[in-house]
């Protein structure tokens, strides 16, 4: 089943996987213009539509994006999925790009399989190292000229990032400003465990991404016992808790194992978030 792929486009339908579907002279393609959301797919349906959708919708607020209906991207997204076999879990990706300028948006849905990288971050963890943004906690949020907190095409910082770690040995790596608080990687939400607290770090205030799936961690976080709060942490304090982890539509929850060189204890709180979350149990190491 590897490299199975399924391709949707608004107006055609599921096309063949390999067909061209967007314009050489799509602003998406030339200057980045547009925006994604990635859903996780489990039982053959997208997890989560709703809310990946109404962040979407903020983002293509701060672009000025004109997007279709929302009925017509659930449309879309159903029609990607249909075919998809329900025992495989899968990666949805809408895509909607500003379009050429004499011509409409492209907006595209692909379904792909979860890596078996994502997959083996969630069975045994991640390495990560800390990098600098270049930025104060605040900056971001004062200037929304540089779109911090959307989805956006533009992916060359973070993909220079996700580079970076692998020439340097790690699996990610995590932003941090210049006033030493914690950010966001170039590919998830940070979240952690203070006592009876299942944190996050504030989007309002800092302009990183409202992550989905740590909204939706700690919008749950009263199922385990535990209370929930938006605040700001640094690397060194991250070291100091129940336990710490990434959280992404498409690893779910993965356990930060060892930060810029120090191991973190194993947290024995993963495999009830893991639960909470409804992603598949990962097989044991062979």
């Amino acid at each position: 089943m590897s490299g199975l792929q399924v391709v949707a486009v608004l107006g055609r339908g599921v096309v063949p996987a390999g067909e061209p579907v967007v314009r050489a002279d799509d602003r998406g393609l030339l200057l980045g213009d547009g925006l994604f959301e990635t859903m996780h797919v489990r039982d053959g349906q997208p997890w989560l539509v709703a809310e990946h959708l109404a962040r979407l919708a903020a983002g293509a607020t701060a672009l000025e994006l004109p997007l279709p209906p929302v009925a017509e991207l659930v449309e879309l997204l159903a029609t990607a999925c249909a075919g998809w076999p329900p025992g495989v879990e899968g990666t949805a990706r809408l895509t909607c790009t500003r379009g050429p300028v004499d011509g409409a948006p492209a907006v595209i849905a692909t379904v792909t399989e979860v890596p078996p990288a994502a997959v083996r971050a969630r069975r045994d963890g991640v390495t990560v190292r800390t990098l600098p943004l270049g930025v104060t906690a605040a900056a971001r949020r004062d200037l929304p000229w540089l779109l911090a907190g959307h989805k956006t095409l533009s992916w060359a910082v973070s993909a220079a990032s996700r580079r970076w770690a692998t020439a340097n040995g790690v699996d990610d790596v995590l932003w941090v400003s210049t006033d030493g608080y914690v950010l966001e990687t170039p590919t998830a939400s940070v979240v952690w465990l203070d006592g009876d607290t299942l944190c996050t770090v504030p989007a309002a205030a800092t302009g990183v991404l409202p992550g989905v799936t740590a909204r939706w961690l700690l919008g749950h976080a009263g199922e385990l016992g535990w209370s929930a709060e938006e605040r700001m942490t640094t690397p060194g304090d991250l070291r100091a808790t129940g336990g710490a982890w990434l959280t992404s539509s498409g690893r779910g929850l993965a356990e930060i194992r060892r930060l810029d060189g120090i191991g973190l204890p194993a947290s024995p709180h993963t495999g009830r978030l893991r639960e909470l979350l409804g992603f598949p149990a990962p097989a044991p190491t062979p």
